[in-house]
């Protein structure tokens, strides 16, 4: 399994990888697999993009893996990413918007993916 990003997906598709939006909000031409359960909840993304906690990665950090990834079950998540891609977990691309480098939910989600026992690296 793999991240990306949406700026990419034509060479992910050519690529034969399957593409799946973990946002919030896909962007509005994209029209393949969402899976919002892993995208960020409003309320912290909020505070971190615009608040008190203005780029404050690790308060993202705690708050999406208290609000989000700690409320998921690991099996329940992959069982659901191998029906989204008929049994081929890994031709899965994960996107978002930020560029490889850029701090990104995305690589918090790769992490959790890998430390639970699949691996899931940035597509390069």
């Amino acid at each position: 399994m793999y991240t990306g990003y949406f700026a990419k997906l034509k060479t992910y598709e050519e690529m034969g990888l399957i593409p799946i939006s973990i946002c919030a909000k896909a962007p509005s031409w994209y029209k393949g697999i969402q899976y919002k359960i892993l995208a960020p909840k409003f309320g912290f993304f909020s505070e971190w993009k615009y608040g008190s906690h203005k780029g404050d990665n690790n308060y993202y950090i705690e708050h999406f893996q208290k609000e989000v990834l700690d409320t998921l079950n690991y099996n329940n998540v992959i069982n659901q990413f191998t029906k989204l891609s008929d049994g081929k977990l890994d031709s899965v691309i994960l996107l978002c918007y930020e560029k490889p480098g850029d701090f990104c939910h995305r690589h918090l989600v790769a992490d959790w993916l890998t430390k639970n026992g699949l691996e899931c690296k940035e597509y390069i």
